[in-house]
């Protein structure tokens, strides 16, 4: 059965929240890749020296953006539940690093000067670089939304079944979380604080389900209103 345009956006008008923040973050984001950073904080732990840089790991680290797009995607077509804590995950989180990065401005000077070899891996990193400046790091977006998409993904209902997807989103994820490290985008403590900051929000949505508490208030809210009227 196909649907009109009026009656297509009246059952997906649940992606506004999500295109409104996409343009407040790309924004806020721009903003802060632009920025001069005179005052900037350099991140580094002594465990980033012993990393070995890993070109290859490129390829996990670009396949975030797909990942994370098709997780939530997915999930505003076909579980509304899930796709509304998966947003209230990740928006939370990536405000919180824009927060950060706005009046604590940060960076590191872990990439390599020189790339130790030449191949289409080490074309793709210093395409990276010369697009995405080392700066606004902490906490790493890249960990903090690979955590989120997985968590989504393992509660899932209509995914439960399906091991397979559920085992190839936590392999994804981890191979993401260390090419943040291996292709020297990241430092460890980014990578720590972005856990530290996923596992609180995990409490929050998924064990004390923030968001439902928030949608049954917002409804409460508009059936008092409409009573009102």
């Amino acid at each position: 059965m196909k649907l009109t345009m009026k009656e297509f956006l009246q059952k997906y008008r649940h992606a506004v929240p999500l295109l409104l923040y996409g343009l407040i973050y790309m924004l806020w984001f721009a903003h802060l890749e632009t920025s001069m950073h005179f005052d900037m904080r350099i991140i580094h732990t002594w465990v980033d020296d012993y990393i070995p840089f890993c070109e290859y790991f490129v390829i996990p680290y670009l396949l975030w953006f797909l990942y994370v797009a098709t997780v939530i995607v997915y999930l505003m077509f076909q579980e509304k539940d899930s796709y509304y804590r998966a947003l209230l995950f990740l928006a939370t989180g990536m405000t919180v690093f824009l927060i950060i990065s706005t009046i604590w401005p940060n960076g590191h000077r872990l990439r390599p000067l020189v790339m130790p070899r030449d191949n289409i891996f080490t074309q793709l990193i210093r395409t990276l670089y010369n697009s995405d400046p080392a700066t606004s790091l902490w906490p790493s977006i890249h960990v903090y939304n690979s955590l989120g998409a997985h968590f989504a993904v393992s509660h899932c209902k209509k995914l439960e079944k399906h091991k397979v997807i559920r085992f190839g989103s936590l392999l994804l994820s981890i191979s993401i979380i260390l090419s943040t490290m291996f292709i020297k985008q990241h430092s460890v403590f980014d990578v720590i604080t972005a856990f530290v900051m996923a596992t609180v929000m995990y409490v929050l949505v998924y064990r004390l389900d923030a968001a439902e508490e928030l949608r049954a208030r917002f409804s409460n809210r508009k059936k008092r209103r409409a009573i009102e009227l």
